[in-house]
């Protein structure tokens, strides 16, 4: 699905020509017709527009003809139906611009990020498509780090709940934060790397202000980085620390089990000796009786002070 825009007095209005547009947004469900069509009308190489459906695509920039083109990844919201895929996973979004300075966006998925950049479009000047792209990159980051809060706070609240449950679902739903943010942490150094180095090679040909604004951009995304990392090793403190509680209480309830069969099976055992057929004192009397049930119970008594003596209750 294809949608015009352009800014007329810093107005967003929609048309439908695609060669008076200022910017070009590309969203499912893809017609091929349509990709055929805008890659004529506007001079783009059919692989630029088609790249982004690739969900493995690296971030990466790449000039042909007089076209330019740069992929990033983006976060949005799992839609599998499957209970143990990611929350969030990574998906590449490519900015194109073309020989006559229009910008075009390819989304394999609907995203924040572009939304976002709508709503500010009727704010930005079109005779600045630089500028455009950077201020789409900054949609990108301000949607990573909404995310990576939003996942934060999902983990603080299934570890609250974890304190309190015996039950395999919240374990299942940490494994799944760990995989979104494993997602974006490879995402996030992926589009670092790729700043850094439009940074180095100046590949849009930025003015001083548009490069201190890309500069300002990088240090964005290795905070993101950073974030995504710090939250990594809390996580992954946090699921050992929940291990070895695991298993320090499995060993607290075996020792425990031991000692209440140690308990009940000593009394047998001086039980067992009086019922043998073999002759002890008073051993047709009632007194007998009462005096095996009394060392069954003193022993009984006695194995239970040692147990809890040495804490083993």
């Amino acid at each position: 699905m294809l949608h015009f825009y352009r800014n007329i007095n810093h107005k967003t209005q929609q048309i439908s020509n695609p060669e008076d547009a200022n910017w070009i947004n590309v969203t499912p469900p893809f017609e091929q017709t349509e990709i055929d069509n805008l890659s004529s009308k506007l001079n783009i190489p059919r692989d630029f527009l088609t790249d982004t459906l690739d969900m493995e695509e690296r971030s990466r920039y790449e000039t042909e003809d007089g076209v330019k083109m740069i992929i990033i990844k983006t976060p949005v919201e799992n839609k599998s139906v499957s209970t143990s895929d990611a929350y969030y996973i990574t998906i590449p979004i490519s900015i194109i611009i073309t020989a006559n300075n229009q910008i075009v966006t390819v989304n394999s998925f609907d995203n924040a990020a572009i939304h976002l950049f709508l709503e500010s479009f009727a704010k930005r000047h079109p005779e600045k498509p630089n500028m455009m792209v950077l201020k789409i990159f900054e949609k990108v980051i301000w949607d990573y780090i909404h995310v990576l809060r939003e996942i934060n706070h999902r983990r603080d609240q299934l570890e609250q709940e974890l304190y309190d449950s015996n039950r395999n679902y919240e374990l299942l739903q940490i494994m799944r934060v760990q995989k979104s943010l494993v997602y974006f942490v490879t995402a996030l150094r992926s589009n670092e790397l790729l700043l850094m180095k439009m940074d180095r090679t100046n590949y849009l040909h930025c003015n001083d202000e548009e490069m201190e604004f890309l500069q300002d951009l990088v240090i964005e995304f290795s905070q993101a980085l950073e974030m995504a990392n710090n939250y990594t090793n809390i996580l992954s403190s946090t699921m050992d620390a929940f291990a070895s509680i695991i298993n320090n209480n499995m060993n607290i309830v075996m020792k425990r089990l031991t000692a209440i069969t140690i308990m009940l099976s000593v009394p047998n055992l001086v039980l067992a000796f009086f019922s043998m057929n073999v002759s002890f004192p008073m051993q047709n009397t009632v007194r007998g009786f009462y005096a095996a049930i009394t060392l069954a119970i003193i022993i009984s008594f006695a194995t239970s002070w040692y147990f809890n003596k040495k804490r083993w209750f």
